[in-house]
Formats: structure tokens, sequence, C-alpha cells
């Protein structure tokens, strides 16, 4: 990173080296005011000496800095601020240095980040294999933070991890804790599990999204356990380091936060292996089959087989399985309508193609709805082409139908996105993609297939039993 310093001054008093002998020459640090120029003023949270060394200590993040408007120079000060100007001028290209570092070690990533930015930066510990970072950290030999955003409704598994690590690694962390009143308003106003009614981007955004903003004001940069396989939809083009496309640092203004995703390139099964190999404590829910954890109401234990993200908000699309804490991994989609679909989706190849599966319109599900007496019974798969857990099941679904071909059962797809998805949210029960739905031959009310486990087998099980 580039530091440039620049004091420029009314004052006509320059020192010349050449006047003195160099074995005679101390030349103390300038003075704006009753402020050396090695003190911090509105430039930066760390001491900055005119080396560029950071200071060692450790400050929390609620520890509030001196800004322009609450900073009130003495006359005396005013006077020769005035006079002297002050610039200091960090300069780094981080789409490069992301270039530079894509085939780098987590390790050696994390010790870029903490060297770069030293107290200004922190860890964000969620409870679950993001503690892969403070062990990454902690090898680098450097002094870091870590914070967690304790949103009140954590599994108690979670809390005995935060203790754990607390205790193994001889730290403290910084715990965030949403608005009182924000919750209070909330749960008054619709209940304790009103994200399972309508989305969970309210309860997101008052019990994490905003203390973590609060968190990271007090920040120049932050460490996070993105990976790339953990989301397709959101996180498949995260880089190992990237200016921060949401969140402000502590300097205010588009620009002023730095995001580092030290595992970003790393697969899940090697984040589990570096964690048996340290010995390093983990949380205990991931043996009970939960791999990405969250709040208690929206985690739930994943079957093998299943993408980690299906365990989190389980009843919304898959493409939305953010929480906002990054929110800036969701691209926005044309607004350009072609059938019904954003242009971006109309772009996607269609899927289920057995000639065995039949494509039904609004019209041709609308009627199969209306039949009390079908002479068949049909099972109907509710999709959207670029869902990843839609694709996932694919090959299943049309070795299904090729199975119940001449059977005496109908297999058929309604595609649920773009204009649809109001009238199947409310008419055909769709909660998230893809949902699977069984008309019996002798009932105008279709069944919902309860499970997650979308294999051949299953789903004739459950045909069978209902049909």
């Amino acid at each position: 990173m580039a530091l440039a310093i620049n004091v420029s001054s009314s004052s006509s008093s320059a020192i010349s080296t050449s006047s003195f002998p160099s074995s005679d020459l101390k030349v103390s640090a300038p003075r704006i005011g009753s402020l050396r120029l090695s003190e911090r003023v509105n430039v930066s949270s760390a001491s900055l000496s005119l080396s560029g060394k950071r200071s060692s200590s450790v400050k929390p993040l609620n520890v509030q800095s001196f800004t322009k408007e609450s900073f009130v120079p003495s006359q005396a000060a005013s006077s020769m601020v005035a006079s002297e100007k002050l610039d200091v001028v960090e300069v780094e290209d981080f789409e490069e240095l992301a270039k530079s570092l894509e085939t780098a070690s987590p390790l050696e990533i994390m010790d870029k980040a903490l060297e770069t930015f030293g107290n200004d930066i922190a860890i964000a510990f969620s409870g679950a294999e993001d503690v892969a970072l403070i062990e990454y950290a902690h090898l680098t030999g450097r002094p870091f933070r870590v914070f967690s955003l304790d949103t009140g409704r954590l599994n108690p598994e979670t809390y005995r991890l935060f203790d754990t690590v607390e205790k193994h690694y001889g730290i403290r962390i910084e715990y965030m804790f949403p608005d009182a009143v924000e919750v209070q308003a909330l749960v008054r106003n619709k209940g304790l599990f009103s994200f399972y009614e309508d989305g969970h981007q309210e309860c997101c955004r008052i019990r994490k999204v905003r203390p973590l903003r609060r968190a990271l004001k007090g920040l120049r940069a932050w460490i996070t356990g993105q990976r790339k396989d953990q989301s397709p939809g959101t996180r498949s083009e995260i880089p190992v380091v990237q200016v921060d496309p949401v969140f402000e640092g502590l300097d205010g203004g588009a620009g002023s936060l730095v995001k580092w995703n030290p595992v970003a390139n790393v697969e899940g099964n090697d984040v589990w292996s570096f964690l048996r190999t340290m010995d390093v404590p983990v949380n205990t829910l991931h043996a009970a089959g939960y791999v990405s954890i969250g709040c208690e109401p929206c985690t739930r234990a994943v079957l093998p087989g299943q993408h980690e993200r299906e365990g989190r908000w389980w009843w919304e699309d898959a493409k939305a399985k953010e929480c906002g804490l990054h929110k800036g991994n969701i691209k926005e989609n044309s607004t350009a309508s072609v059938n019904g679909t954003s242009s971006s989706s109309s772009t996607v190849a269609d899927i289920f193609k057995s000639e065995n599966v039949v494509s039904l319109s609004r019209q041709g599900i609308e009627n199969l709805m209306k039949l009390e007496n079908r002479r068949e019974a049909w099972i109907v798969v509710l999709y959207a082409p670029w869902c990843p857990f839609c694709q996932a099941m694919e090959g299943s679904f049309d070795e299904l139908a090729d199975k119940l071909g001449g059977s005496g059962v109908k297999v058929g797809k309604f595609r649920a996105d773009g204009d649809q998805k109001e009238f199947a949210k409310r008419e055909l029960q769709l909660g998230s993609f893809p949902t699977i739905l069984v008309f019996p031959k002798n009932s105008s009310r279709p069944i919902k297939y309860p499970s997650e486990k979308r294999d051949v087998d299953s789903l004739t099980s459950f045909l069978n039993l209902v049909r």
C-alpha cells in the first residue's frame, strides 16, 4: 500500500540537512497546534508514524473516533491548521491485489490482510466452520480481533462454541447486539416467527445487518468466511479481496471499507480437513447434519447429497439465500421482461427435457386443479431453470418420468418463476424451488411432497402412498 504524506506550510522555516553534520541532526516530528504529526488527526484509527508502522494496541469496535464534527481544535491550533496542511493518501488497487493473491493460500491471504490493516481489521465469526479464520489468524503470529453478531436467536451450541473459542485462543470476542427497541417493535407487531410468512429480510435487517453496519463503521477492513462453493447463486464469483460494495468503514463513503475472503477459493471439504488436522474446536451442530449455521429458527440439518445452503431459509428461493451481510453478492437482474421472466433468466436453458415430462402452461395447470375425478394421477414439479437445486434434481426427475411412462401416472413441470410466482405461491403451495406436487386421481387438492430427498426411489415411494 502506498502511503503519501505531504506537509505544506505558509512558514518559510525549512530545514536543510546540508546545514548540519549528520551525527548532530535531530528533527522532531512537526507540530500542528498542540499535536505532533505522528499523532492522528481525522486520518486513521491506528497511530501512524512517519515510517508507516501501525500501533499494536487493540481497541474495541465501539470506541468512538474523532471526526470533523466531534473534534474542535483550540484557537491556537486552529490558526496553525489554517497555515499548515496535512494530506494523507493511501493508494491500493484491490482488483490487482486480488489477482495477485488468487493462487495464494488462506494463510498467506490472512497474513497480508492483518499486515496491511493492523488493528483496523477484524474477523467476522458466525460460530460455524468459519472458526478456520481464527486458526489462520492465530498461525500468522500477528495480533487480531474477532467480532460476532449475537442476534438473540442463535442455537445454544453456538453460544457454547463462542465460549470454547475464547478460552482456546485466549481472546475476547467483540459481540454486537441488535437494538432492543427495534426487536421489541418487530416481535410485538408481527410475532416471533413472522419471517416464515413474509420472508427473512426484515428480521435479518434488524438483528444482523444494522448491528454489522455499526461494527464496520469502526473498521477499515473485515474478514469473512465466504467460499465460492457455498452458494452457487450468490457467491460463485467472490474475490479474495475487494472494496466492500455495500458497507462503509471508518472514514465513511463509498470505498471506505475493504472486504477480505481468505477461503474464497477453498472447497468445504478442504476447510474441514484443515479443522480436523489442527484440532480446532467446532460447533457440535455439525455432527448433527448442520453445515451452514445461522439463527435457530432459520437453520436446519441437510441430508446427504443436499447443498449446504438448503438448510438455510428453506422456504424461500435459492437465489435469495443471503441475509444481507453479503448483499453485494446478489447481482441486479435486468428489468426487461421476456415472456414473463427477466431477460437475465430468460437466457438460461430449460430443464426437465425428457419426452415423458409434460410442460404445463398456466391454463394447463389451472385445468388440472379443477379436475375432481382425473383419469390418471399426476406428479408435477414447480421449478425455475436458474435454480441450482432444480438443476440438481433434473436427472432424477427425468429418470422418474421415463420409469413411470405408461404406468398410469403423468409427470409434468410448471415454470413458476417470473410472473407466475405469485400465482404459484397463492394457489400451488410454492414455498421454494423446487416444489413437487402430487395430484391424486380422486382428489381436487394437490398434495405437497414434504421431503427434500428427491431421488427416484423416494419420489416413487411417496407417489405410491398417495396416488
